[in-house]
């Protein structure tokens, strides 16, 4: 495992229609082995020519859930347009960056409430609301308004950290998975078919990225990467816990926006049990990917998902095993060098 890639994607910062940093590793990182388009939407498609077999469509998100500056008021507070599914109760009291046109500054994420000496036992009780929160940067009101535009970004202060196989940071989700691409792309030998490993934008808000880049490629098969539910934590029932961590990488059989071809799903496990690679299956109640915003086009695209198991979703504490990550870069290694065998026509 390369901790050092994995510390610079996860620390870099990018939310939806920002993800030019991120961009910008995945472009260094794959030089010497693709050509590049970006199209008008920040997408980055990263061409790795084979023999033009089929064309395999890899697809990873590069941006994390945040925010931008809706407003400045007099005192100097920034109020906040979220830019994907944030829980109001994961929020509170958090440090951020505000991204000026002149650099990142720091910030604080607090919620307009007395402090908790002050409060009723009704009021304690409030479930918070986004409106709720503010970004208190240390300015005048004139000074923040000269400072912060309309539209700047605003991301999670948290570092890369380990713990034992653990690997935590903000935004795991989705830079675990563009890791798994550079990686994958890294280590395939010989494949057949061409890959379009695409780093998507606008994921968070709506698989926006993905559904103008699979219009482009018209791919033959797409897999998207992304991170799934780990729910092996306390409070989950064993039959919801989705994956569990250090079980390997995640076979998805369907979520809540795609049913994942059985054919491709059929063609990873009999990979992943050829070659020896741990795995577990997926079914997720909620929540999407890349692939449903492909799957659909062209008159339907074999789509499939592969998932790297992710406690703390959408937390600025998203934590993965490093067993499981090594298994999801072998296992779509292994599927490169061997999608041009797959038929996934329906009789």
């Amino acid at each position: 495992m390369n901790d050092a890639l994995l510390q610079r994607l996860t620390e870099a910062h990018g939310v939806p229609g920002q993800e030019d940093a991120i961009r910008a590793i995945v472009r260094e990182e794959l030089k010497d082995l693709c050509t590049f388009e970006t199209d008008y939407l920040g997408n980055l498609i990263c061409l790795k020519k084979g023999k033009g077999a089929k064309k395999l469509m890899l697809a990873a998100h590069m941006d994390e859930i945040g925010f931008i500056v809706k407003h400045v008021d007099d005192k100097g507070f920034l109020r906040l347009n979220p830019l994907g599914g944030w829980d109001p109760r994961q929020m509170a009291a958090q440090r951020v960056f505000v991204h000026t046109e002149t650099g990142p500054i720091n910030g604080l994420l607090m919620m307009q409430a007395k402090p908790k000496h002050l409060l009723t036992p009704d009021q304690a009780g409030k479930a918070a609301s986004m409106d709720e929160f503010f970004v208190d940067i240390g300015m005048s009101g004139e000074t923040a308004k000269a400072t912060v535009k309309l539209g700047d970004m605003v991301t999670m202060n948290r570092t890369y950290q380990t713990m034992g196989p653990l690997c935590t940071c903000k935004a795991m989700d989705n830079r675990v998975a563009v890791y798994v691409m550079i990686m994958a792309m890294k280590a395939a030998a010989n494949h057949d078919v061409d890959v379009y490993g695409v780093a998507t934008v606008q994921e968070e808000i709506g698989c926006r990225g993905a559904a103008a880049s699979g219009w482009s490629v018209q791919p033959d098969v797409v897999v998207a990467i992304d991170v799934t539910l780990a729910l092996d934590v306390p409070g989950a029932a064993e039959q919801d816990r989705i994956t569990t961590l250090g079980e390997g990488t995640a076979i998805k059989i369907m979520d809540s926006s795609l049913i994942c071809h059985p054919k491709v799903v059929a063609h990873f496990r009999a990979l992943a049990e050829k070659h020896d690679i741990k795995h577990q299956m997926e079914i997720l109640p909620a929540g999407g990917t890349d692939a449903s915003g492909v799957q659909r086009l062209h008159g339907g695209v074999p789509a499939f998902t592969l998932s790297v198991p992710c406690r703390y979703v959408h937390t600025v504490n998203e934590t993965i095993h490093r067993d499981d990550l090594d298994a999801s870069v072998a296992l779509l290694t292994k599927y490169i060098e061997d999608c041009h065998n797959g038929n996934y026509r329906y009789e």
